[in-house]
């Protein structure tokens, strides 16, 4: 399919801006479903571009208490970044773990033409990165998932596997039970059958698909060899920084893993504690038919994901597009209008001139 670029017809200097109220309008307007269905499909048209962009593993800055990042991409007519952060202790101080922001710009001028918030849109995203995935990779039958870490990505996780996969049970753990119980709440309505369990192993049995969603930045081993079934398809997502992981070492020697980059990923996800030479696939490879996917229902197939800037890029596209269908946000002077492009200085001329007509 093709798509329509995100800045075609857009002259103003002043980027569009929307806003975290804006963002959830759109959502409702458009519904839940609809939005991740279509930034799913805006991802499958961006990967099947693999080769379309300038693309490099994000900057990152760590800390004691988390990780601040940039995630840039391009093309030869649209540039994208998304500012994100992990702080996983965030939620005892009423924060979010995770908070973005990105922008879209034209490649040709440098204009920005996008401003807009990425943390509703990132969980959006990266649900449909899960279950595009798992489309891809997981049995056609697969019917039940576990879902472990029940925080703040979950419900965005559920409902693409519902509507993406044909999911219709979950099985759920958290180390914390009130996230749980607020997962079971928000999905009420969802028809979902939901079974709650007291450990990953008791949520893992008899799934056919997992999904690891924990924040916790740590080395751990949240799925262990001794937990594999046959045919069984893992998401490993909430591993996406050096020294975080979620899958034992051996989960992984006894799959086949596909990543979206894998200069990043080898760096930042669960990948990172295997040799250099493991083999991977990168998911475009699986889109555009070059290299394939699961190979037998028996195989177990891991999709370690970090989260990429192409994602977002998609993401962003979605955003723009529908919130200039809906007419939603508003446009931001963010850059200084000039009548004369090399007179900078003579912008603090005209508003000292203004001031001074002002105060007379």
């Amino acid at each position: 399919m093709k798509h329509s670029h995100p800045l075609q017809n857009t002259l103003s200097v002043n980027p569009l801006y929307l806003s975290a109220p804006d963002a959830v309008a759109l959502v409702h307007r458009k519904g839940l479903r609809h939005c991740i269905a279509a930034i799913a499909d805006n991802i499958r048209q961006d990967f099947l571009r693999w080769h379309d962009f300038d693309k490099s593993a994000r900057v990152a800055n760590h800390s004691a208490h988390g990780v601040i990042e940039l995630m840039p991409i391009s093309d030869a007519k649209a540039y994208s970044f998304k500012y994100v952060n992990g702080h996983p202790t965030n939620t005892a101080i009423g924060l979010p773990t995770v908070m973005a922001f990105g922008v879209l710009a034209d490649v040709a001028t440098g204009a920005p033409r996008l401003l807009s918030e990425l943390t509703l849109t990132t969980a959006m995203r990266t649900a449909a990165t899960s279950a595009l995935a798992s489309q891809l990779l997981a049995r056609p039958d697969s019917r039940v998932m576990a879902l472990i870490g029940n925080g703040a990505q979950s419900e965005f996780q559920a409902i693409a596997f519902q509507q993406m996969v044909g999911i219709d049970t979950l099985r759920l753990y958290d180390t914390d039970p009130v996230a749980t119980a607020k997962l079971v709440a928000n999905l009420s309505a969802s028809c979902l059958k939901l079974k709650v369990c007291q450990s990953v192993a008791e949520a893992v049995q008899g799934a056919d698909v997992v999904t690891t969603v924990t924040a916790d930045k740590a080395y751990a081993t949240i799925i262990t060899p001794d937990m594999l079934e046959p045919g069984m398809h893992i998401n490993a997502v909430g591993g996406d920084c050096p020294g975080k992981t979620e899958l034992a070492a051996g989960v992984l020697a006894a799959a086949k893993v596909f990543v979206e980059y894998a200069p990043q990923s080898r760096l930042e996800g669960d990948i990172q504690q295997m040799p250099a030479d493991f083999d991977v696939t990168e998911l475009w490879q699986v889109l555009s038919g070059v290299r394939t996917g699961r190979e037998s229902v028996a195989q177990i197939t891991v999709f370690d994901s970090v989260g990429f800037a192409l994602e977002d890029y998609a993401a962003l596209r979605f955003m723009h597009d529908t919130a200039l269908e809906l007419g939603l946000g508003q446009h931001l002077a963010l850059i200084p209008q000039m009548a004369d492009p090399k007179n900078l200085f003579g912008t603090l001329l005209q508003a000292e001139s203004a001031t001074i007509h002002a105060v007379a």
